[in-house]
């Protein structure tokens, strides 16, 4: 499968049903008000960057957000999210290698995520990468159902 990986707007119509997919995979797992999706909106923010995988043919099948923390030198990973047909190929990697890359050129040094406990293929594949769990962070503290991870850039 040929992907390619590009920045594009969130507000078209094929990466909001990204979204869209996203939050009713999230909200099958978690209850909706533990659960810290960023909106359309909140993705169209200066600063934030959407990453879009595209297969062959042009269709959206995968995507993830850099936003910015605090910090010019740290970022947070938002919204990943692959089609399940399309899983296990290797798209979450190369989202992440991509995101990675651009980050560390943009001299982030480090990136941080949230996911939950069980998001157990997520979490594989974080620790795989060489993430590692990190206290719960920000908006997250406190919350039963977050597992929070970091990487040095």
């Amino acid at each position: 499968m040929t992907i390619s990986i590009s920045i594009e707007p969130p507000r078209q119509a094929d990466v909001e049903a990204l979204l869209a997919a996203g939050t009713v995979f999230a909200h099958s797992l978690y209850p909706e008000e533990n659960s810290f999706l960023l909106s359309t909106d909140q993705l169209e923010r200066p600063g934030v960057a959407v990453y879009v995988a595209r297969n062959e043919d042009g269709a959206a099948c995968g995507m993830a957000a850099l936003v910015p923390l605090g910090s010019d030198l740290a970022a947070e990973l938002k919204r990943l999210f692959v089609y399940d047909e399309v899983r296990g190929r290797g798209i979450a990697g190369r989202l992440l290698d991509r995101i990675e890359a651009d980050a560390a050129g943009r001299g982030i040094r480090s990136l941080a995520l949230e996911t939950g406990p069980l998001q157990h293929a997520a979490m594989a594949l974080y620790r795989g990468r060489g993430y590692e769990q990190i206290d719960l962070f920000g908006q997250y503290i406190g919350e039963e159902f977050s597992v929070c991870f970091a990487k040095s850039l």
